[in-house]
C-alpha cells in the first residue's frame, strides 16, 4: 500500500529516539508512528501528536504494552540502549545493550515477524548477529529484512569529503563498508561520486576522522551523551530509503551491516539495492584500491570476534 507504513521506534524517549521520532512524524511516507520505551513515552507521543502531519502517533510504555506497539508494523527501528561516555568503546556497551536488543527483537519476532528490522543500538557489529539468532530461535529468520544501520558513517564521510573539497555535501556519495566500530569502518573514498583525489597523508587522516567521528562527538559532549542528532538524521534517512523501496521506487541503494557472503566475515556492510522485500541485491565491494584492501583485511579479526560475541550471547539468552 503506497505510503501507508506503520513504523515503530523502540527506545523512543531517548537521545536518538526523540529526534528520530520527530523526523519520522514529519515524513509523508509514514501513516502510523508507534513509540515504545520504558519511561516517558506518553509525553513524547502527546508532544509529537500535535504536529500537523498525517502520521498518527501512539505511545506505549513498559513490556506489557510492547506487543500492541508492534502489531502490524512494517518497519521497526531500535535505538534503545545506553550511550557511550568518554573513554568507552562501542563494545563497552555490550553487556547492557545486548540484553535490551535481545529482549526487543524477541518481541518483534513474535508480534511482527514480517517487519523490516533496523538496529541502531551499539555495538552494531554484535547486535545484528544477536537479532539474527533471536529470529532463528523463533523460526521466522529472513536475512533480507535485518539491517544494522551504519548510515551515519556514510553521512559523515560525505560531509567531511565535501568540507575538504568545497563541494555541496548533499551531492557527495561515499560508500562505507565493513562494520560500525573503529577500524571496521572502511570508507571507500576511491568510489566517491563525484570523483575526488587526496594525497596519501590527507587520505589517511580523513579515513581516521571518519572512523573516529563518533568519539569526536562523545568527547565534545563531555559525558552528556553520544551522537544523537546526527544519528537520528542518519537513521531516518535509512528508514525513508527502505520505505521508498518498499513502495516500489527503483534503484534505491544504501549501505548496511547485514548477513553477507561478500567476504570471509559472516556479516558485512556493502551497498545494497533495496526492494519491496528488503534486500533485493547485495552490490558487493566493487573495485577498491590497495589501501582500501588493506583496511578490509585488517578489519576481519575484529569483525569476526564481535560477531561471535553476539552469536554466543544470543544462544545463551533466555
Amino acid at each position: 500500500s503506497q505510503n501507508n507504513a506503520k513504523v515503530a521506534v523502540l527506545g523512543a524517549s531517548g537521545g536518538i529516539g526523540q529526534p528520530l521520532s520527530l523526523l519520522l512524524k514529519n515524513s509523508p511516507l509514514v501513516s502510523k508512528l508507534s513509540l515504545y520505551d520504558i519511561a516517558h513515552t506518553p509525553g513524547v507521543a502527546a508532544d509529537l501528536s500535535h504536529i500537523e502531519t498525517r502520521a498518527s502517533v501512539k505511545g506505549f510504555m513498559g513490556p506489557e504494552q510492547l506487543p500492541e506497539c508492534l502489531k502490524g508494523c512494517n518497519v521497526v527501528v531500535i535505538p534503545a540502549g545506553v550511550p557511550r561516555k568518554p573513554g568507552m568503546t562501542r563494545d563497552d556497551l555490550f553487556n547492557t545493550n545486548a540484553s535490551i536488543v535481545a529482549t526487543l527483537t524477541t518481541a518483534c519476532a513474535k508480534h511482527c515477524p514480517e517487519a523490516m528490522i533496523c538496529i541502531i543500538s551499539n555495538p552494531v557489529n554484535s547486535t545484528i548477529p544477536i537479532t539474527s539468532e533471536v529470529f532463528k530461535k523463533q523460526g521466522v529468520y529472513n536475512p533480507k529484512k535485518i539491517f544494522g544501520v551504519t548510515t551515519l558513517d556514510i553521512v559523515r564521510a560525505n560531509t567531511f569529503v565535501a568540507e575538504l573539497k568545497g563541494l555541496d555535501p548533499a551531492k557527495v556519495t561515499v560508500p562505507v563498508i565493513g562494520g560500525h566500530a573503529g577500524k571496521t569502518i572502511i570508507p571507500l573514498i576511491s568510489q566517491c561520486t563525484p570523483k575526488v583525489d587526496f594525497p596519501q597523508d590527507q587520505l589517511v587522516k580523513l579515513t581516521g576522522r571518519i572512523q573516529e567521528a563518533g568519539t569526536e562527538v562523545v568527547q565534545a559532549k563531555a559525558g552528556a551523551g553520544s551522537a544523537t542528532l546526527s544519528m537520528a538524521y542518519a537513521g531516518a534517512r535509512f528508514v525513508f530509503s527502505l520505505l521508498e523501496a518498499m513502495n516500489g521506487k527503483q534503484g534505491v541503494v544504501e549501505c548496511s551491516f547485514v548477513k553477507s557472503e561478500e567476504t570471509e566475515s559472516p556479516y558485512f556492510s556493502t551497498p545494497l539495492l533495496l526492494g519491496k522485500n528488503g534486500i533485493e541485491k547485495n552490490l558487493g565491494i566493487g573495485k577498491i584500491t590497495p589501501f582500501e584492501e588493506k583496511m578490509v583485511a585488517e578489519a576481519m579479526a575484529e569483525l569476526k570476534a564481535s560477531i561471535k560475541k553476539g552469536e554466543d550471547f544470543a544462544k545463551s539468552f533466555k
